[in-house]
């Protein structure tokens, strides 16, 4: 049984930047691993990289959310220098190269995915699915590897059943707590910005994001990482606690599931599974 055990690899996710600054993931294992978005600097990237004795060489591929300029800004570099696929939807593609933060006419690597087509990357087997959002087009991503399920959620306009669908799969799950209804209403945002935020196509308020926790919890849910907290609108403690204070209210204890939230311009802690 044990010799089982040390003959699968060990799957491993950090963060290295999550919010409006930009926002980047890695999962993946010491031999290889794939970038969910780009949207950090290629030194941080190299960097914190080499932090986690991760080595650049082996990414094999960059999964796009989405084209807004937090989630791209490296995308063209790591495509057209290093050439790293980049895997995304048609449409999203386009948006990228479109973005007047890249100035590129083309990826020299790029692979186009469809939503709901499961694609491997070695033994991650990839789905990725509609999200809510005022870009383009933006994606969810549903990873299964290993015998455990993986999903990453950010920029949630609203929740949907296709999101229900997926998320409620998770062993593990990164999604979006952005802010504080309260700090939002009263804070210094114009009118129309506090409007897009919350209008059910930008982002996901911290209540609306724990009761759907809440909603989808299983016990074979271990980790829970909230992502891309505003800085303006948000603080981590809140945003942590009111995700605690809904899945007590349905009996789960903070020592059931690892709950952390992401810092923006940090990498996060290492998870193995």
């Amino acid at each position: 049984m044990q010799l089982d055990l040390f003959s699968q690899p060990q799957f491993r996710f950090f963060s290295l930047g999550s919010g409006s600054s930009g926002n980047c993931y890695y999962l993946g294992t010491k031999e290889y691993g794939v970038l969910i978005d780009a949207g950090i600097g290629i030194r941080t990237i190299r960097k914190t990289l080499r932090e986690y004795g991760v080595s650049f060489e082996r990414i094999l591929g960059v999964l796009v959310t989405h084209d807004h300029a937090d989630h791209i800004k490296t995308a063209g570099c790591l495509s057209n220098k290093y050439n790293i696929p980049i895997y995304t939807t048609e449409s999203v593609h386009a948006g990228i190269v479109r973005s007047r933060y890249l100035q590129i006419e083309s990826l020299n690597s790029k692979h186009i995915i469809r939503k709901e087509e499961p694609f491997f990357i070695k033994d991650l087997k990839i789905t990725a699915f509609e999200v809510p959002h005022d870009s383009i087009e933006n994606l969810g991503y549903h990873i299964e590897t290993n015998g455990q399920t993986f999903v990453l959620l950010t920029d949630i306009g609203r929740f949907t059943d296709t999101i229900r669908r997926y998320a409620g799969r998770a062993n593990h799950l990164v999604i979006e707590s952005n802010y504080d209804e309260t700090m939002l209403r009263n804070g210094p945002y114009p009118y129309y910005l506090k409007e897009r935020i919350s209008s059910g196509m930008g982002h996901i308020s911290n209540h609306l994001s724990a009761q759907f926790i809440a909603e989808i919890y299983h016990k074979g849910m271990k980790n829970i990482w909230l992502c891309h907290l505003s800085q303006e609108n948000n603080h981590p403690e809140l945003a942590y606690n009111t995700v605690v204070d809904s899945l007590l209210k349905i009996g789960v204890k903070p020592s059931d599931v690892r709950l952390e939230t992401l810092n923006r311009h940090k990498a996060s802690g290492l998870r193995e599974f």
